[in-house]
């Protein structure tokens, strides 16, 4: 396999890991508003996301790095096409980890109510842009001859990428509802499996559409099977939920988006930003990608660093693994 393949399919899998840790994270966020029902459960919510919310978006970081140094045009185009919606989501990122650092600071109660509200937006809006912006890479948009976005914003507002906001939105909050419910106990972890079932149904559906639509426009065997996968792993992430097979429904609800945005890659491939003016206009792999000896140096480096950033994340789960509890949060002491 030729490495600017080999780039594809590792800043793939960084996208992948990305949506799977950020997912449960953006939906614990959101669920601070839709869950939690004082401020002791809203507590009780970060608390579960607290030790690794910044760790997960390590590999935001290293999938936009990655895409710098390895698809310098891609980069290019994507950053420059889509600055708005990108410069609204980190600023998003911005504000939401200032607001979980900056919360508890102050004992005032308008002070926390106003950082949790951050938490809230800036958890729901990327949620949903991010959908939006893979939505109209994967659709393709206006690139020129030379290789630059020549469209405004209104152009990604589409009816297809639209839907995959929606898509992101519910699955991430269904797979921060999971998430919720495996890290709590009491009342609040209950709650947690009830509001996950409720919101997995709609994602089911609108995600079933999106797909569809996905794999009628570009799809081929390859992201029929991502397709098919990912529809069994929510219906089974569904099922496992209401049996209360907490764990079952948290690797399920993960595996549905590991196949899903799969699919997606795999319907972009060879392309890495399609041009809906003319095909010989798209950016592809090749054109798009960094010189051999760059990718070259590129691959030993990720080679050598890949797994010590692996072990040290997930060594920082295994140690924050335990449920907590309303009972575990202690009076705020200033």
């Amino acid at each position: 396999m030729e490495l600017h393949n080999v780039w594809f399919v590792l800043i793939a899998v960084l996208w992948i890991g990305y949506f799977f840790l950020e997912g449960f994270d953006f939906g614990i966020g959101i669920l601070t508003r839709l869950l939690a029902r004082d401020r002791a459960e809203k507590r009780v919510l970060i608390n579960t996301i607290g030790p690794v919310w910044d760790g997960n978006e390590v590999w935001l970081l290293t999938a936009g790095g990655a895409t710098f140094a390895a698809f310098p045009e891609w980069y290019a185009t994507l950053f420059s096409g889509f600055y708005l919606p990108l410069l609204v989501i980190l600023v998003c990122l911005i504000v939401r980890g200032v607001a979980f650092e900056y919360r508890a600071k102050r004992p005032e109660e308008r002070w926390q109510r106003n950082w949790e509200t951050a938490i809230f937006w800036t958890s729901l809006v990327p949620a949903f842009l991010w959908g939006v912006a893979f939505g109209n890479i994967v659709r393709g948009v206006k690139i020129d001859s030379g290789f630059e976005y020549v469209g405004n914003v209104w152009d990604l507002l589409n009816p297809y990428a639209l839907l995959g906001g929606l898509v992101t939105l519910t699955l991430f909050t269904f797979h921060g509802a999971v998430f919720a419910s495996l890290k709590t106990v009491g009342e609040i972890r209950g709650r947690a499996r009830q509001l996950a079932q409720r919101v997995g149904l709609v994602t089911a559906v609108l995600a079933l559409v999106f797909l569809l639509w996905t794999q009628a426009d570009g799809g081929d065997g390859a992201s029929l099977v991502a397709l098919v996968v990912t529809v069994a792993a929510l219906v089974g992430a569904l099922v496992a939920n209401r049996a209360g097979r907490e764990g079952w429904s948290f690797t399920l609800s993960g595996v549905t988006i590991v196949a899903a945005v799969a699919m997606l890659f795999l319907t972009l491939f060879p392309n890495v930003m399609p041009s809906t003016l003319n095909a010989d206009w798209s950016l592809t792999v090749t054109n798009a990608s960094s010189g051999p000896y760059t990718l070259k140096i590129m691959t030993w480096l990720a080679v050598i660093a890949t797994p010590f950033v692996m072990l040290y994340q997930g060594w920082t789960y295994w140690v924050f693994r335990k449920r907590i509890g309303t009972q575990h949060i202690a009076d705020p002491v200033h």
